[in-house]
């Protein structure tokens, strides 16, 4: 799944919008050690472009699984 979730947003990284969509999908669908890889793998290939969305996007997610 890890590897799917990578492939999508490769595929949608062209546009905002999208990839902060499927991110958001993406973690959480994932479970947490999958997670982890895929926030290292997203700061890694995108962080100088989407870098505040990715953080959101994990954020969100620790977020929602506290409350």
């Amino acid at each position: 799944m890890l590897e799917f979730c990578k492939d999508i947003l490769l595929k949608v990284s062209f546009s905002r919008k999208l990839f902060k969509k499927e991110l958001i999908k993406a973690v959480r669908w994932l479970n947490k050690g999958e997670r982890i890889l895929l926030k290292a793998w997203c700061l890694a290939t995108f962080g100088q472009v989407y870098g505040d969305v990715i953080m959101k996007a994990f954020k969100q997610i620790s977020f929602e699984r506290v409350s």
